[in-house]
């Protein structure tokens, strides 16, 4: 027997030491693991005399070791996250989203404001207003500004345009700043290309001045051709507003004030009491696992409704709010995104979240189509050499296509993939969709807010 083994040994030498290798590797996965297969084997004569049945025999062991360890790691409870998306125990996909504090909240205080102002441009190469009279006053009042004394009915408006100036000033924003300004034609101008906008204060609410525009006029759309009875004209976009981009200065500072009696307070852009409540406890949970922080403050994020979050502000912050907010506009929230459709019937638009579930229904949807054609009869007279005249009648046919529509089962739908796989099957156009989606939250089938525009 031993002298077989040896000739076998001799004649597959080199499988032999690929065996070898791989009987290495065996007992370094097995230390790796935990187990103690190496040092039993090593103890074994027969496997030391013979490297094939050790290499098998530490190969068994391995596996053996691999699937105990296994069976020892406990199974993964309720769901695994994966840069913010959830798997739960059926394989399903749920949406929850992390998202920043920041993109979710605003803080109360540190808002936008709106100004407004009322201008002239010039440039408009014929393409200007048709001289109504409150372009020609305004220009009349500009030039008397310079010493320019005129009466409205002496000046003409074919190359001016009167305009309406819109523009949100940030806060914090400093004196010197810039800001854009947007530009949309008042009267009748056909373009506001090449135009240029003369020095305009734009005026907030309380009627002061905080801002004035001046500059070139950037505009995204064209016309051109000839107007009037008999031409053509092209027209791309809106060529009757256009904005400056970065063409109003900031004269005058809007003050802020964000932090009252060591409390802020953050205002949900989408008002949700299980986001603002998710929102409060990430703050909490950020506040209590800080090491760096002395004093801790026992809950001190607190969801008043749901869209208002009270935030006291740590003793460590007291002289340096913007740090704190800071640091937990940073904070990530799990969205829990609510089930909605909204439907434009205006431009057939259909958005629908992926919490959208419809329950088991049956839909049947036909189309009616209704053609009509009006055209002319033309009547001979009767009799030939009478000298009567055709007559001609207005004819109209009327035809009427009503689709075939099969009863169609749906099975419960607990995804947004599912009904629009569903409603694809079909072969319905999203002007049925929507006939559908009202009919089903009719019926009750819809397990969504349904929301028409």
């Amino acid at each position: 027997m031993l002298n077989f083994l040896s000739s076998l040994v001799r004649k597959h030498r080199n499988t032999f030491k690929v065996l070898e290798v791989l009987r290495q590797c065996v007992q370094k996965w097995t230390l790796r693991l935990g187990a103690r297969g190496s040092a039993f084997i090593g103890s074994l004569s027969f496997t030391n005399r013979t490297p094939v049945v050790a290499s098998v025999f530490g190969l068994i062991m391995a596996l053996g070791c691999t699937t105990m360890v296994q069976a020892q790691q406990p199974p993964l409870a309720g769901a695994v996250q994966n840069n913010g998306v959830r798997v739960n125990n059926t394989g399903r996909i749920n949406s929850d989203l992390n998202v920043q504090v920041r993109d979710l909240c605003f803080v109360l205080g540190a808002r936008d404001n709106q100004l407004v102002g009322y201008g002239i441009v010039s440039g408009l190469a014929g393409d200007g207003d048709k001289d109504p009279e409150y372009t020609l006053q305004a220009v009349a009042n500009m030039l008397e500004r310079f010493g320019l004394t005129l009466p409205p009915s002496a000046l003409t408006s074919k190359n001016i345009a009167a305009v309406v100036l819109t523009a949100d000033i940030p806060p914090f924003v400093r004196s010197g700043s810039r800001i854009d300004v947007h530009v949309a034609a008042m009267g009748d101008a056909r373009s506001l290309h090449g135009a240029v906008l003369a020095r305009t204060p734009l005026l907030g609410p309380d009627g002061t001045v905080y801002a004035v525009a001046q500059g070139p006029v950037a505009v995204g759309g064209f016309i051109g051709g000839i107007p009037g009875p008999g031409g053509a004209s092209v027209q791309k976009n809106h060529p009757t507003s256009g904005q400056i981009v970065r063409g109003a200065v900031v004269e005058r500072e809007i003050p802020v004030t964000f932090v009252k009696e060591k409390k802020l307070e953050l205002i949900m852009r989408q008002p949700d009491f299980v986001n603002a409540t998710a929102v409060a406890d990430k703050i909490n949970e950020f506040v209590m696992n800080d090491e760096g922080l002395i004093d801790k403050v026992i809950s001190p994020a607190l969801a008043r409704n749901g869209s208002t979050i009270q935030v006291k502000i740590p003793e460590d912050f007291t002289a340096d709010p913007v740090r704190f907010l800071a640091r937990i506009e940073q904070l990530s929230v799990t969205v829990n995104t609510p089930a909605r459709v909204v439907l434009n019937e205006r431009t057939g638009t259909i958005v629908a979240t992926s919490r959208v579930a419809v329950s088991s229904c049956a839909v049947a949807h036909g189309n009616i189509i209704v053609n009509i054609a009006q055209g002319y009869d033309i009547s001979q007279p009767q009799v030939p050499l009478a000298g009567g005249a055709p007559v001609l009648s207005p004819a109209t046919d009327i035809v009427i296509n009503e689709g075939e529509g099969m009863l169609t089962p749906f099975r419960s739908m607990p995804t947004v993939q599912d009904v629009a796989k569903s409603l694809n099957a079909l072969g319905v156009t999203p002007r049925d969709m929507m006939a559908i989606f009202q009919a089903m939250k009719q019926a009750g089938a819809l397990q969504a807010e349904l929301i028409l525009r």
